[in-house]
């Protein structure tokens, strides 16, 4: 794994077609832009492993969520909020084979020379574009005989095309006062057209559910819908208060995620693995990869272990120490202290980093996909701190060609 550079003179281009080509629209947080410069590449070997490592992890992730969704009573352990909870005991009718699974589990390279896992980002993980676009767009920048890319956005399209009917509606659902929302939902709204189905986009209370079918009440593309692609997070829904958002939980109407995924999303997902395990749900890998996690109350004491939001998001409120703020750091322990459960705690492992053109180092994110079962791209981001978080750029995954296929 390395970083290679867009050349500098050509990386004014290379943001301008990022923006008007690969639905980068507004690549900007505050006064910084959000695109790196450097590519991030990965050898055919690397591919490989994190492809067995992916799909061992969202083997295991998918089996756990399906004995949990029938096993309500472990999942106290997760802490949800009250008004998902009372909505989990909907999802009984959850088929598999009806909906599609997208997952996307976080990897970080260590000193020690292997990989640990943060995560599993499994609601609604994004970066659709940057893993689909972006790489073919570097490539054509870098040496385009030298390396190639996985086209995420073709494998999730297919799979979405598989469970709906041909030439069906499907209905984006995001926030829609934001764009960068919007552009995610965009880019995979505009795939689904090229292959002849329907794209409606629109927000969560844009749904109603009869007889547990969606129906659209967008004004002047009213009717029953064919597939829910949801990209609002479930705790975000139950705060929006839409009066049918329950039916989310049950509908029969293919989604893309259904709120299955809840279980694993929470941070404190590893924290029923020992109950889940008693069960005969093997957690081989998810051990292997996933630093230890415990309570916040069994860490007192423990200098080499950092604090996690339950329900935490791009990296915000994770106390390490030395990326943070002085006062931010006792903001976070402040609140730990007065709300444990809605944290976990988890061991520290060190980041290697990377050097970059000009000797400096960066930290990486490496985010996999699956999408049911099966490896479906990447999406990475990298910081100069060792928190990956709103401060972080996106950068372009590839695979260098290995010169024995030559």
């Amino acid at each position: 794994m390395k970083l290679v550079s867009i050349p500098h003179d050509q990386f004014a281009r290379y943001r301008v077609d990022a923006i008007f080509d690969c639905y980068k629209w507004d690549p900007q947080f505050l006064d910084d832009g959000t695109l790196a410069q450097h590519v991030l590449v990965i050898t055919e070997e690397e591919y490989e492993e994190l492809v067995r490592l992916t799909e061992a992890l969202d083997f295991e992730t998918r089996e756990a969520e399906m004995f949990l969704n029938h096993h309500l009573d472990l999942a106290k352990v997760l802490a949800l909020p009250k008004k998902i909870s009372h909505e989990l005991k909907k999802m009984s009718n959850y088929d598999p084979n009806r909906h599609v699974r997208l997952m996307r589990y976080d990897f970080h390279p260590t000193i020690e020379g292997k990989w640990a896992v943060s995560e599993v980002n499994s609601d609604v993980p994004g970066g659709f574009a940057e893993a689909s676009l972006l790489p073919k767009l570097a490539i054509q920048y870098l040496a385009p005989n030298q390396y190639v890319s996985i086209d995420f956005g073709e494998r999730l399209s297919g799979a979405i095309a598989k469970k709906i009917k041909p030439h069906g509606t499907i209905m984006f659902v995001h926030c829609t006062s934001y764009s960068d929302d919007r552009q995610v939902m965009q880019y995979i709204g505009d795939k689904m057209e090229s292959l002849g189905f329907k794209s409606l986009y629109g927000a969560v209370d844009h749904l109603k559910f009869e007889n547990k079918e969606a129906i659209s009440v967008l004004d002047g593309y009213e009717g029953k819908i064919d597939c829910i692609f949801r990209f609002t997070p479930l705790e975000w829904l139950k705060d929006i208060k839409p009066k049918t958002w329950g039916g989310y939980f049950n509908t029969i109407t293919p989604s893309c995620n259904h709120p299955i995924a809840i279980f694993a999303q929470t941070k404190r997902f590893p924290l029923i693995w020992e109950n889940l395990e008693k069960n005969g749900i093997k957690l081989d890998a998810w051990k292997r990869l996933l630093p230890d996690t415990i309570e916040v109350k069994k860490a007192k004491n423990k200098e080499d272990y950092i604090y996690k939001p339950a329900c935490g998001r791009v990296g915000e409120k994770i106390a390490i120490k030395e990326a943070c703020s002085n006062d931010e750091y006792k903001e976070i322990l402040k609140d730990v202290k007065k709300h444990p459960n809605n944290y976990l705690a988890q061991k520290k492992f060190i980041s290697r980093p990377l050097k970059g053109i000009n000797n400096e180092e960066f930290h990486v994110c490496l985010g996999s996909y699956t999408v049911d079962g099966k490896h479906a791209g990447f999406y990475a981001r990298i910081s100069e701190k060792n928190r990956i978080d709103s401060d972080a750029k996106d950068i372009p995954v590839v695979i260098e060609r290995s010169k024995k296929n030559d």
